[in-house]
């Protein structure tokens, strides 16, 4: 798999709910591929706040370089935008030392900034291309999927053979820029920018995660979530972006002496839960991911490394 670099760099992304096992797996992918870890998770950039955003302890690394963590400090915010630019960096030079660049997250909208690579900040989307989009979506909805894309198969081939049937969001998005630009699709330079993703999925049954996340909570506590808490609550946390975290928000009016300390640790568990659940929806409904419970049937493990060795050999 050393050759991957061909027309685009080959990038293996690692999503799905909090509590599920990505940084494991991320870690476990990397020793097997010669693989360096990029996180996704808009949290993580945060200096000094470890426990609450599950960050990656060095332990756990070993040699595995990590990228886009502790890269900001808690007054900062920390944009979509900048997490692309940064991202698509550290992709080409990842893959440039020959190494397999790998996304573990599930900040769902930053890997979409990636997989679609959108132009966050000089799109200019105006009415215009609104409609189009709008006219499209009746089509595909109408019609179906593969009509669309046997639509863009017609004006551009070349594009067509790169975005998938099933992504229909892609294949409307080329419509859109050949309708509006008159230019093909494959032409814009941010066609030729994309990079080829390997979604990998992961998720089980509902109440093991619930459970997963209940103690885990329970574990951050007793780790010393409070005090982290209470640092960044005494730094103005609850005027600053890093303090809108989960984790964190929750015990502010614990520390004003609203609540008590339990309704706090309860009311994290519950908004971590209502996050892992939002998380799953937007990874079904937006990207083409390949699912697996690993936590349920751990041998998957070895299923998913040969579906990454068989991808990378494409």
């Amino acid at each position: 798999y050393k050759n991957w670099r061909v027309r685009m760099n080959k990038v293996i992304a690692i999503v799905g709910p909090t509590a599920v096992g990505k940084t494991a797996l991320s870690i476990k992918v990397a020793h097997e591929f010669d693989g360096e870890v990029i996180s996704g998770d808009s949290m993580q950039v945060y200096r000094h706040l470890d426990i609450g955003t599950a960050k990656v302890t060095p332990e756990e690394m070993g040699d595995v370089p990590h990228h886009l963590i502790d890269i900001c400090n808690i007054e900062e915010r920390f944009s979509a935008a900048r997490f692309k630019k940064l991202a698509d960096q550290k992709i080409d030079e990842i893959a440039q030392r020959n190494h397999l660049p790998i996304i573990a997250g599930g900040t769902g909208f930053y890997l979409q900034t990636l997989t679609d690579n959108l132009a966050l900040g000089s799109d200019q989307f105006d009415q215009q291309t609104l409609e189009i989009r709008n006219h499209w979506k009746k089509v595909a909805e109408e019609k179906g999927a593969e009509y669309v894309w046997e639509r863009l198969n017609k004006l551009d081939p070349v594009a067509s053979v790169r975005i998938p049937k099933s992504n229909t969001r892609r294949v409307i998005r080329a419509l859109e820029v050949i309708q509006k630009t008159g230019q093909l699709f494959s032409n814009q330079p941010q066609f030729k920018a994309t990079n080829d993703f390997l979604l990998i999925g992961l998720t089980t049954d509902r109440p093991v995660l619930y459970e997963r996340i209940n103690k885990r909570v329970d574990l951050m506590i007793q780790n010393g979530l409070l005090e982290e808490a209470k640092w960044l609550f005494d730094q103005g946390g609850e005027d600053l972006p890093a303090g809108k975290g989960i984790g964190y928000h929750e015990l502010f009016p614990y520390f004003r002496g609203e609540i008590s300390l339990n309704e706090a640790v309860e009311k994290i568990k519950q908004d971590s839960r209502h996050y892992a659940k939002r998380q799953l929806t937007w990874f079904r409904n937006k990207a083409d991911t390949h699912w697996f419970d690993i936590l349920r049937h751990p041998n998957d493990i070895n299923q998913i490394k040969q579906f990454i060795n068989d991808w990378l050999k494409k």
